[in-house]
């Protein structure tokens, strides 16, 4: 079995309340609820974890090495600001599917630089919350093609 994880970085915890009209209403349980039933169908297990505090992410990152095949990540705002992120990922060598609910590069000018996109094999973005389930689909398809 498929063992991806899926994960938040800061404030996505506030999805719902946060910015509705650039993040939509849904939260992020219902979010991870959402990539729960997908994975299910799919028969992949799925992992789900948020943080607002960058060594965390980067620690789960380091973990895959031993525990999952595949990330998606949301890395919110560290995206355009975490170097460590990127390098976590690059020692890994795992792949990784970037994930934005909104259109990064339809924002301000400092979100169209993504550190995370020189090391993901692919974004999606603008999608909202279905993006989560296309991320879990490329990233099978990304293993079935390493495989």
């Amino acid at each position: 079995m498929k063992k991806i994880l899926v994960l938040n970085g800061p404030n996505l915890n506030l999805l719902g309340m946060r910015q509705p009209e650039v993040y939509g209403s849904t939260t992020l349980a219902e979010i991870e609820d959402q990539c729960c039933a997908h994975a299910k169908q799919l028969g992949v297990d799925i992992q789900c974890k948020q943080s607002n505090h960058e060594g965390e992410l980067i620690d789960w990152i380091h973990e895959t090495r031993q525990t999952r095949a595949a990330i998606v990540l949301n890395a919110g705002a560290y995206t355009h600001t975490s170097i460590a992120i990127m390098d976590a990922i690059a020692a890994v060598e795992r792949p990784v599917v970037e994930l934005h609910l909104s259109n990064i590069h339809q924002r301000e000018e400092f979100r169209h630089t993504s550190y995370i996109s020189r090391v993901a094999k692919g974004m999606i973005c603008g999608l909202g919350t279905h993006g989560y389930t296309l991320a879990i689909d490329a990233a099978l398809r990304i293993l079935e093609k390493e495989d």
